[in-house]
């Protein structure tokens, strides 16, 4: 690659909602070695133990994050935290393991079953994944060096860490927020500190949103956008606050209709969204432009 070339999260022909990271559970494992292309390629765990951990994390359709303390010092670890993430059910809980053999003995089925300490603070992890695309290392680095600075280890605890692939690093920086599991994309310094100071209070953050991967793209677009509505009407929104229809959603002719519930208030929205091609996507750093399907919003009505 050389230093004229294009970098892919440079161009930004979609729209960020839609296109989170989907997983329901997430293992977050505390590795200071190298991470290699694909943290379960065989090439950072060794392919004995890569392929029993894929085995265990596909029983339970379970994602894996590595996880490292930005500074120097912070790796100097006698043991490793592990998080274990439900996040239908907003729950993290924390172990402390000697090292990644104890990821095949969880239980993955549900929170309360491995004798884990549950976590009330959000995690906020940012994508520092170099091997698999430079643009994680350009724009993640200096993002997640900033936020560990404001919220260091020594005063506020485990908040702020650097991560492997989150997937969308043309989106970079790009964020991944516990317990909720919604990826952010496009994020600077000062939208990043407002976001995380808006999750320590439970607050639903839209700006650079790309939604919540326990829906599927339509579900992700409809729930921003009614919260984005709630919000711009000066309405208060926080994390869990909706019922998103995902199961029912049909698309006919590129429209998509979605149901969304306000749990808080029981209002009903009938979000209505039009797919569409857009080009010029370039899916990673060196990769030819290509076009990609997206999900726009067309109405957003308040049906009762």
């Amino acid at each position: 690659m050389t230093d004229s070339m294009v970098r892919c999260s440079d161009v930004a022909p979609e729209p960020l909602p839609g296109t989170a990271k989907r997983a329901r559970v997430y293992v977050i494992f505390e590795w200071t070695g190298g991470w290699s292309h694909d943290v379960l390629d065989g090439g950072t765990f060794g392919p004995e133990l890569t392929e029993k951990l894929k085995a265990h994390l596909d029983s339970y359709g379970a994602s894996l994050q590595l996880i490292r303390h930005p500074t120097r010092e912070g790796r100097q670890i006698k043991d490793h935290h592990l998080y274990l993430v439900f996040a239908d059910e907003a729950v993290t809980e924390v172990l402390h393991v000697d090292g990644p053999g104890a990821i095949l003995h969880l239980d993955l089925s549900g929170p309360g079953r491995n004798g884990a300490e549950e976590r009330e603070k959000p995690l906020l992890l940012i994508c520092t994944h170099a091997k698999r695309d430079a643009c994680c290392a350009i724009k993640g680095r200096p993002l997640v060096m900033e936020m560990e600075s404001m919220y260091p280890f020594a005063e506020n605890g485990d908040v702020v860490w650097e991560t492997s692939h989150t997937k969308g690093h043309r989106f970079a920086p790009s964020l991944l927020l516990i317990p909720w599991g919604y990826s952010f994309g496009r994020m600077n310094e000062t939208a990043t500190l407002a976001m995380l100071q808006a999750a320590l209070a439970g607050e639903y953050f839209v700006p650079g949103n790309r939604g919540r991967g326990t829906l599927s793209p339509t579900g992700q677009v409809a729930e921003i956008a009614v919260a984005r509505q709630l919000s711009q009407a000066g309405k208060p929104v926080r994390y869990g606050q909706f019922d998103v229809g995902d199961d029912a959603v049909v698309a006919i002719a590129g429209v998509a209709t979605v149901g969304v519930t306000d749990i808080d208030t029981g209002d009903n929205y009938t979000v209505v969204l039009s797919a569409r091609t857009v080009d010029g996507v370039i899916s990673s750093c060196g990769a030819e432009p290509k076009q990609a399907d997206v999900w726009e919003v067309e109405s957003v009505t308040q049906i009762n």
